[in-house]
């Protein structure tokens, strides 16, 4: 039963649904890569502007290498893009760049959801790494302290995926509005962001979607051992 489960239905359907996802952040944004942005601002121009006005001058902004390895580390406050985001002029790559500047704004107004997340990162850490010994474990004695204990970790990293969802969409948001409002982008083009933006979000939903299933599978398992 640990090993197969009618839920396992849905998790493949939910993998399937992350893998496509996956393929379409890709496909997206390698489409919208070959569309110049009418501005001919970079993303580390769009970024570097967005940081100013909004009072972070002091973030840096640093290329890394890869592709889609765009981040903002908030526990050294710098921002981090890949080299086809930071170097070119396209609709993919201001997107991608101010959606990460949405982050240290975000940082810097204490969001909610975003103070959460940093605030749980510890214990999602340590939970994530034990839950699932702890389930295999309780589950191969048939002990059900460590099920439960390993239901209660697990459900740790369910809660930190799900927190990450609106952090995402609420950055996104925030890059859409600013770089209209400051003339990155024009109207017509907000389009192609939008196409960038929530096919990058939907990675996230995806993740979570696996996740939640699979709680809900091991509590399901738990009880009908009960």
């Amino acid at each position: 039963m640990l090993f197969f489960h009618p839920m396992d239905f849905l998790i493949i359907i939910a993998f399937l649904l992350s893998l496509w996802a996956q393929f379409r952040v890709k496909g997206t944004f390698n489409r919208w890569a070959d569309v110049e942005a009418m501005s001919g601002l970079t993303g580390y121009e769009a970024a570097r502007r967005m940081l100013d006005r909004n009072g972070l001058q002091d973030i840096p902004i640093e290329p890394v290498a890869g592709s889609l390895t765009d981040h903002y580390d908030p526990i050294h406050r710098v921002v981090r893009l890949s080299e086809p985001v930071y170097y070119e002029r396209s609709i993919s790559a201001i997107s991608v760049a101010c959606h990460e500047i949405g982050h240290a704004i975000q940082h810097k107004e204490h969001y909610p959801m975003l103070a959460l997340r940093h605030r749980i990162f510890p214990v999602v850490n340590f939970a994530s790494g034990f839950a699932p010994f702890l389930l295999i474990a309780g589950f191969m004695f048939n002990f059900t302290g460590l099920i439960t204990l390993g239901i209660l970790f697990f459900s740790c990293a369910v809660a930190f995926q799900l927190i990450t969802l609106p952090v995402e969409f609420n950055a996104s948001s925030r890059a859409r509005d600013i770089m209209v409002s400051e003339g990155f982008i024009t109207n017509e083009e907000e389009r192609g962001v939008g196409k960038v933006l929530n096919a990058a979000a939907l990675t996230y939903v995806a993740a979570a979607l696996i996740s939640l299933l699979t709680l809900v599978k091991y509590i399901m398992i738990s009880q009908s051992r009960d």
